[in-house]
């Protein structure tokens, strides 16, 4: 039998923060601390066996409001290459909180493994007087580990959440992020899992080869909101935008004016989709609607499938 192997791929974000004295939790400096370094909680990793069972990678080093499409191809070039070798059970992947359900959805649509690729992250930086990151890092080590976990899904607070659901609801406490109506997939209790529901599943879409000399197209998200107009769209329509998410409000309503706007882009070519505004519930079909749905994403979300769908297009 292979022995089997969890890979840690480090991009930076709070978990490898550090802040001027252990009880500042908010004014910090992220991606300071290599993951070679954060992974020093790990069971065996001072003992030498360690480097039996885990293999590890600087992948980038940042805070994770500057993510970029270059960081993701490389992440998910790495990703795809580790998923593809046998005796690889899993991937942890270390990333900070404030993009982190933007790249687990693209790795979730783009590669929809049938192993576990786990995302977790801080809300504390790594010298805190009492961080959070080691046991994220331990919780996301056991869903890793886990026989049958499947999907990207992210860690935090001791919840696993779906790349699909999940998104970040809180700027600073401990247990950020939530997953809606969905609810969390499990819990990571004493290092054992409980689950409540399927692990994600998915149909990959197939770009990773091309990934590293991709064309992404330009995708922008509009607001609608009281008062809101065509101005940002027919803008953004001289700029040569490919795409468009309007975060609309409610049930997928857009302000009239907005929405003539979306109507002269999508007939100029331009690929559209509403999402809404609303933390939970998702978009139901209305009788007068007149733009595409993102039915179960979030604006941003809803963004990241435009982009794969017209990267796919011939």
């Amino acid at each position: 039998m292979i022995d089997q192997k969890i890979v840690f791929l480090g991009t930076g974000g709070t978990i490898a923060g550090t802040a001027a004295n252990a009880f500042e939790h908010s004014r910090y400096t992220a991606a300071q601390v290599g993951v070679h370094e954060l992974l020093a909680v790990l069971p065996g990793w001072h003992n030498g066996s360690g480097a039996e069972r885990y293999l590890v990678e600087q992948v980038a080093q940042l805070d994770s409001k500057d993510m970029g499409f270059d960081v993701w191809a490389k992440l998910a070039l790495r990703v795809a290459h580790f998923l593809a070798q046998d005796d690889v059970q899993g991937i942890v992947i270390t990333h900070g909180s404030d993009t982190l359900e933007e790249t687990a959805y693209f790795l979730q649509a783009l590669l929809a493994p049938e192993k576990p690729v786990v995302m977790t992250c801080a809300m504390r930086p790594s010298n805190a007087v009492v961080p959070d990151g080691p046991q994220n890092l331990l919780d996301a080590l056991a869903v890793a580990s886990s026989r049958g976990a499947s999907g990207v899904t992210v860690v935090c607070a001791g919840a696993i959440y779906g790349a699909e659901d999940v998104q970040k609801i809180h700027p600073y406490r401990l247990n950020a992020f939530s997953a809606g109506d969905a609810g969390p997939i499990g819990f990571v209790e004493c290092g054992h899992l409980r689950l409540l529901r399927d692990w994600p599943r998915g149909q990959a879409a197939s770009l990773v080869s091309e990934l590293a000399d991709a064309a992404w197209p330009r995708v922008e998200i509009v607001m609608s909101y009281a008062g809101a107009d065509g101005m940002v769209v027919r803008a953004l329509l001289k700029a040569g935008v490919k795409g468009l998410v309007v975060a609309a409000t409610g049930n997928g309503t857009v302000h009239q004016d907005l929405e003539a706007a979306l109507v002269l882009a999508i007939q100029q070519g331009v690929k559209v989709l509403r999402a809404t505004r609303c933390a939970e519930g998702q978009l139901l079909l209305g009788t007068h609607d007149v733009l595409p749905l993102a039915p179960g994403l979030t604006p941003v979300k809803a963004r990241i499938a435009l982009m794969l769908d017209l990267m796919r297009a011939p």
